[in-house]
C-alpha cells in the first residue's frame, strides 16, 4: 500500500512539473554568437554572401573575398583585386563538392573560380555569360549556373559549353534573376517578376511557380501559390520548396502552399533579401529588420533575432502565430539588423549583414520543438 502511494505521489509530482509555466514545447534559441568585421580582418563590413564549407567559411563582401577558419575562429585569408580577385564585389558563392573549387558571382565582374590558389575569370566578352551582374551561383553536377540581371547562364566545366536561358527559351516573364539553388536533381531560379522557375536536369524540362491570383500589389488569396512573383531566393530541401520575396515568404510541400507574413508570424519583416533552408520544417530568412527563423513550420513557431541599434545588446523573440512565448535578452548577436545573406552548417548558422558577419554557435541545437523551461538571464550563454 505504501509503495502504491509513493508511486502515485511521484506520478502526480511529474505531472505537476510538466504543467508548470515555462515547461512547454519551445524551439532552440541561439544565445552564443561571434562577430567578424574589418577589425577582425574582413576586407569590408558590407557582407553580400556567405558559404559554409566544412571548417572553411567563405565570405563575399563589397570589397573582397575572405576565408574564416572555424577551428581558430579567425580570418585566415583575404583576396582583393590587388591579390588577383577579378572584381571587388562578391555577391554569390558556391563550392564544387567534387573538386573543392570555389565559384564566385561578381556584381558587375561576371563569374570567377578560385582553384589551386588561382583565379579564372569569365565575363560577357570572353564567354557565354549573358550578363556581368551576377547575383547568385550554384554548382549542379558538372555545370555551374549563374543568376544574372539578363537571364541565367549555365557553364559545363567538362565540355566548356555555355547555355543561356532567357524569355526566349524559358518561361521568364522578366529576366532579372535574383538567386539560384540546386537540390535533388533540380535547379531553382528566383526571378524578379517571374516567380520561381524549376528546371528538371534529367528531363530537361521547366516548371514555373507564380501567384495565380494575378495581383501584383497584394496576395489576394493566401496559400494559393507563392506570395508574389517578385522573388529573391528559393531553396529545396526535404521535398519542400522555400521561397523568399519582398512581400513575405512561403513554403510548398508538393501539395499545399503556406504563406508567412509579419502580420501573422514571427517574420521580422515582409521585405526579405534571401533565405537558407535547413530542413523541410526549418528555414532562415534575411530581412531588412532582423533575422527570422521558422523553427517549426507546422505550428508557425519562429525565433526572430534583432539587435538594439542604440546599445550593444540583442534579443531573440519566440512566437507562435503572433503570440510571444519567450523573449531572451542577450549580448551582441547581430552586427546589424539589415540581413543580406545566411547559411547553415550542422548546428551553426552564419549571417551576412550590412555591417559585418555573425556566427551563431549551436551548442545543444535540436530541431523542431522540445519541452524545456523558458530561458532565464542566469542560465543563458553569451558570445563575444
Amino acid at each position: 500500500m505504501k509503495r502504491a502511494a509513493i508511486l502515485i505521489a511521484i506520478a502526480f509530482a511529474s505531472s505537476a512539473m510538466a504543467s508548470e509555466p515555462g515547461a512547454e514545447k519551445l524551439p532552440f534559441v541561439y544565445t552564443k554568437w561571434k562577430q567578424f568585421t574589418v577589425k577582425d580582418g574582413l576586407p569590408d563590413d558590407h557582407i553580400f554572401s556567405v558559404k559554409s564549407d566544412g571548417d572553411r567559411i567563405w565570405v563575399g563582401t563589397e570589397n573582397g573575398l575572405a576565408l574564416i577558419d572555424k577551428k581558430s575562429s579567425k580570418v585566415v585569408k583575404v583576396w582583393t583585386e590587388k591579390d588577383g580577385l577579378p572584381f571587388r564585389a562578391v555577391t554569390g558563392i558556391d563550392v564544387d563538392p567534387k573538386t573543392g573549387d570555389v565559384w564566385l558571382g561578381l556584381f558587375g565582374g561576371g563569374l570567377a573560380r578560385l582553384s589551386g590558389g588561382r583565379f579564372d575569370h569569365w565575363h560577357q566578352l570572353n564567354s557565354g555569360l549573358v550578363n556581368d551582374v551576377v547575383y547568385g551561383v550554384a554548382v549542379e553536377n558538372d555545370n555551374v549556373w549563374a543568376a544574372t540581371t539578363a537571364g541565367a547562364s549555365r557553364y559545363n566545366t567538362v565540355t566548356g559549353e555555355w547555355t543561356i536561358f532567357t524569355e526566349k527559351n524559358a518561361p521568364m516573364e522578366e529576366i532579372w534573376n535574383y538567386g539560384v539553388h540546386y537540390g535533388d536533381g533540380k535547379v531553382y531560379l528566383a526571378i524578379w517578376g517571374s516567380g520561381v522557375l524549376e528546371y528538371d536536369v534529367k528531363a530537361n524540362r521547366w516548371k514555373d511557380y507564380v501567384d495565380p491570383d494575378g495581383e501584383m500589389e497584394i496576395d489576394l488569396y493566401r496559400d494559393d501559390g507563392i506570395v508574389h512573383v517578385i522573388t529573391t531566393g528559393a531553396n529545396y530541401v526535404d521535398n519542400v520548396l522555400w521561397v523568399s520575396s519582398y512581400f513575405g515568404v512561403c513554403r510548398y510541400d508538393g501539395r499545399n502552399w503556406r504563406s508567412f507574413y509579419n502580420m501573422d508570424s514571427g517574420l521580422p519583416s515582409d521585405f526579405n533579401n534571401n533565405l537558407r533552408a535547413r530542413s523541410g520544417r526549418e528555414a532562415w530568412f534575411a530581412s531588412d529588420k532582423g533575422l527570422g527563423a521558422v523553427m517549426d513550420a507546422e505550428t508557425n513557431t519562429w525565433v526572430a533575432y534583432t539587435r538594439d541599434p542604440k546599445s550593444d545588446s540583442g534579443k531573440a523573440v519566440v512566437t507562435r502565430d503572433k503570440t510571444v512565448l519567450e523573449t531572451v535578452e542577450m549580448g551582441l548577436n547581430l552586427p546589424h539588423n539589415f540581413i543580406i545573406s545566411v547559411d547553415v552548417d550542422g548546428q551553426d548558422v552564419f549571417v551576412g549583414t550590412a555591417k559585418g558577419l555573425a556566427w551563431g554557435i549551436g551548442e545543444g541545437y535540436y530541431s523542431g520543438l522540445r519541452e524545456r523551461p523558458r530561458m532565464l538571464a542566469e542560465n543563458r550563454g553569451e558570445g563575444k
